[in-house]
């Protein structure tokens, strides 16, 4: 097996002292990608330049326009303020959608140590790309809205999302919001969302059904288009209580 492909057996690295639980077989990849996307992971290697990145990234969203959700990856200073309200003491980190790592980077340059940080990522090009970058985390080939078993025993801290939740559909996001709060969070833990728009990417109705709430926590003018942060948690009358 070429080096930095061991995350096709279903996780890259494994911390040993992080246990959690196998995701479903089914979830999981069980041999190296086959045809173009094998090409892809064997060429891009570990270069991380930006300009690699936008060429990637535009080449995965001409292929899945939806999934990708976006034609270039997140600048630098929308990563680090999604990573400003992580405490690196606080607990482990589930990253879903994390593309070509640049939230998984800042989140590390934060200080949360790598293996206490679970990368999912669906895209068979970007979750190579990231094995071969981020060797000591552990990272994951999976749907973000089908994690059926947590990640981290005890729950994590929190839940970093680059997900594209504006075009997902109300019920992928339903899924996705239920498998972070019913299955990887802990109490008290949050789910930190970045989105274009000046409002939350989760409607109002959907937040008061599942028991949750959202504030933004930040904004940055310097990404392209400029982006916003949100914080969603359980609500004071939905603690407690089963997302």
């Amino acid at each position: 097996m070429r080096p930095g492909m061991t995350f096709l057996r279903e996780v890259c690295r494994c911390s040993r002292g992080s246990a959690a639980a196998s995701p479903p077989a089914s979830l999981s990849i069980a041999a190296e990608p086959s045809g173009g996307a094998a090409g892809d992971v064997r060429r891009i290697g570990r270069d991380t330049g930006p300009l690699r990145d936008q060429r990637l990234f535009l080449h995965r969203w001409w292929r899945d326009p939806r999934g990708v959700g976006a034609i270039a990856p997140s600048g630098r200073a929308l990563a680090r303020l999604m990573a400003a309200r992580i405490d690196p003491a606080g607990g482990p980190v589930v990253e879903l959608g994390a593309g070509t790592g640049c939230f998984t980077q800042a989140l590390l340059d934060r200080g949360l140590p790598a293996h206490r940080l679970a990368v999912v990522e669906i895209d068979p090009v970007f979750a190579g790309r990231l094995a071969l970058r981020f060797p000591g985390c552990r990272v994951l080939r999976l749907d973000a809205a089908r994690l059926d078993l947590p990640l981290f025993e005890g729950g994590a801290a929190a839940v970093v999302s680059g997900l594209p939740l504006l075009s997902l559909g109300l019920p992928t996001v339903v899924r996705i919001l239920r498998g972070a709060f019913g299955r990887q969070l802990r109490d008290g833990g949050a789910f930190h969302q970045f989105t274009y728009a000046p409002r939350c990417p989760v409607p109002p109705a959907v937040l008061e059904r599942l028991g949750l709430s959202a504030r933004r926590i930040g904004w940055t003018a310097a990404n392209l288009p400029p982006a916003f942060v949100y914080r969603i948690e359980r609500s004071r009358h939905g603690a407690g209580r089963r997302v």
